[in-house]
């Protein structure tokens, strides 16, 4: 795990050398060329580049060769030919490149910081008629608990008293908060409705399903991928050729001072000053667009991401309720059930009853009062509309009237459900799906012909006949339903072997996926999980932000190029010229420097708001 202080040292070394280079020419400018003058170059080639030149070495020992090993060699070299300006302005690029490639990155801990945050520490524990509070670690299977309104289920258990709702959203991907009664199990990590609920738990919280999940987000964190950054990838064919001109020229004029020039010259600043800052750039704008890059190796891979894994509910979908269906019954209309139906559930807390008023505010149908509003617990929502008696419950409660009165009633069909009964007579079944985006369908058609991704795929917690549902509606022809966290992991990691990645979710069960894949997006604001997981994170949940994403990435990787490989191209001709003698150590460094300000220059373009984003 990196050091608070680690991500300091690079900040520290920049700042240090620029002040030593500053003082190494004020004290030239009044004492002359001597000793005194080169005390402050001296103190930043040891206190500077002495640690960066150790952390390339231990690379080096680990065969790990990145764009930043020519600016090692050509300190170590300045230093031992003394040309200490030369060697101090290396280590000002190198250190000032780090430091803003630093830049937004977080701690690779902090994911498992944040789900140790939500799980609670400690727990009610009936004993008798009193509660105790207890540590949840001490909670065994047996032990009966209370869980008060809108608390954490603390550990997995059985309801053995009470009646209520519990969002269980993030964990399993079912899009409606779950109805629990006597004999309903719980899971540890679930938030509780507004109803007290009396569990005997199950097992202890360490193995509990927020507990496992805990465990698979360790194991994706150990095996996250390890990718090549660009500058890296360019830095692989750019530093053998530099190293081959500047061995040349020794070899051929016997002047170890003109290889060190050509070293000098050859330092990949273009790659490790102009990427990051395109990368800053980038990152600015998408921020500008309420969208968070929380690593800025995402922008970098995700113009080569060619499968693309979507959750279902609150990433293609909304994830609440929305009244898809109204099938009315005998000679009642759809129009009249609906207002009535409207009427009563204003005065409801439950899910589905913002869904039936939201439909009839759209339909612009009138909202009437209502008298004598009651709700049962298991037997549903009753009320009077003017002269008319209006019942909404469910089948089962239905059911306990007379057989008769289910005789009439369609088959069920996917999704939830509810029956309107008006003066006793059923009128109507409401039927419910978690609604699609409405730009779901334009997004996954577009993301082939734009984007050049080669397959997509669904992976959902929730129930197959929804997913299939949703899958038809959007275009998608894989599909995995009913997946716990770890399956979707190893979906991702199957399919990341095969090609690079990119995964969009919102919830706790997704978090995993999200730090296997090559980019980990989430959508929304949900889980303070599921945004640390991720590498990009779209606040308003609109897919048109992830469309604005991938173009923003590929224009950050096309001006990231430009810059790069222009800068070395430069940066080879000053080579040829530093062979040949014309250029001293530190006129090639200055060269470099004017090379580094054209590269940064172009590099900066890529803050700009580009003329046309698309729009789905």
């Amino acid at each position: 795990m990196r050091t608070a202080a680690a991500d300091r040292g690079p900040v520290l070394i920049a700042i240090g050398s620029g002040i030593g280079i500053a003082v190494h020419v004020l004290l030239r400018a009044s004492h002359g060329s001597g000793p005194p003058a080169e005390i402050p170059l001296l103190a930043t080639l040891m206190l500077g580049g002495g640690p960066l030149v150790l952390g390339l070495a231990r690379r080096v020992v680990r065969l790990e060769f990145g764009s930043d090993l020519l600016a090692g060699i050509s300190i170590v070299t300045a230093f031992l030919v003394g040309e200490y300006l030369a060697g101090s302005i290396v280590v000002l690029m190198l250190s000032g490149g780090t430091a803003l490639e630093q830049y937004a990155l977080r701690r690779a801990s902090s994911v498992l910081e944040a789900l140790a945050r939500r799980v609670p520490s400690r727990a009610h524990r009936l004993r008798g008629t009193a509660i105790e509070e207890t540590p949840v670690t001490a909670i065994v299977p047996g032990d009966v608990l209370v869980v008060y309104p809108h608390d954490i289920c603390p550990v997995d258990g059985v309801v053995i008293d009470g009646r209520g709702r519990m969002n269980e959203a993030y964990l399993t991907g079912e899009p409606f908060e779950v109805v629990k009664t006597s004999g309903s199990a719980v899971i540890s990590g679930a938030v509780n409705g507004e109803s007290r609920l009396t569990i005997q738990a199950t097992a202890r919280a360490a193995d509990s399903r927020y507990a496992r999940i805990m465990q698979v987000m360790r194991d994706s964190e150990a095996n996250r991928p390890r990718l090549r950054r660009l500058g890296d990838r360019l830095g692989a064919i750019y530093t053998p050729v530099a190293l081959a001109i500047a061995g040349l020229a020794w070899v051929m004029s016997g002047d170890v001072t003109r290889a060190l020039a050509v070293l000098v010259v050859a330092t990949p600043c273009p790659l490790i000053i102009a990427i990051p800052v395109a990368i800053i750039g980038s990152i600015s704008l998408c921020a500008r667009r309420s969208i968070i890059v929380k690593s800025p190796v995402a922008l970098e891979e995700i113009v080569r991401c060619r499968t693309a894994l979507f959750d279902k509910t609150g990433t293609l979908t909304y994830g609440e309720p929305a009244l898809s269906d109204v099938v009315p019954l005998s000679h009642f209309a759809r129009q009249d059930v609906l207002g009535l139906a409207a009427s009563i559930e204003r005065y409801s807390r439950h899910p589905l009853a913002g869904a039936i008023v939201r439909a009839g505010a759209l339909e612009g149908l009138p909202v009437s009062e209502a008298d004598e509003v009651s709700e049962r617990p298991g037997q549903g929502l009753r009320g009077v509309v003017g002269s008319r008696v209006v019942l909404i419950t469910n089948r089962a409660a239905l059911g306990m009237r007379g057989p008769e009165d289910l005789a009439g009633l369609p088959p069920p069909s996917t999704g939830l459900e509810c029956v309107v009964v008006i003066d006793d007579v059923p009128a109507a079944v409401l039927r419910f799906h978690d609604a699609p985006r409405a730009d779901s369908r334009p997004f996954i058609a577009h993301l082939g012909p734009k984007h050049q991704f080669r397959k997509t795929i669904i992976v959902s917690g929730d129930r197959r006949a929804e997913v299939d549902r949703l899958a038809e509606y959007v275009g998608v022809s894989e599909v995995y339903a009913q997946q716990t966290p770890e399956e979707k992991l190893a979906i991702v990691r199957r399919e990341t072997a095969l090609a690079e990645t990119l995964y969009v979710g919102d919830g706790i069960n997704d978090a995993p996926a999200m730090m296997a894949a090559t980019v980990g997006m989430a959508v929304g604001q949900s889980s303070d999980i599921t945004t640390e997981a991720a590498g990009v994170v779209v606040m308003d949940s609109s897919l048109s932000k992830i469309d604005e994403f991938l173009h923003i990435g590929r224009r950050m990787r096309a001006i990231a190029l430009q810059s790069a490989i222009g800068g070395m191209s430069l940066s080879l001709a000053g080579m040829a010229i530093a062979a040949t003698g014309a250029l001293t150590p530190v006129e090639g460094a200055i060269g470099q420097e004017v090379i580094d300000v054209l590269a940064v220059v172009n590099a900066l373009r890529a803050a700009r708001t580009p003329k046309l984003i698309h729009h789905l």
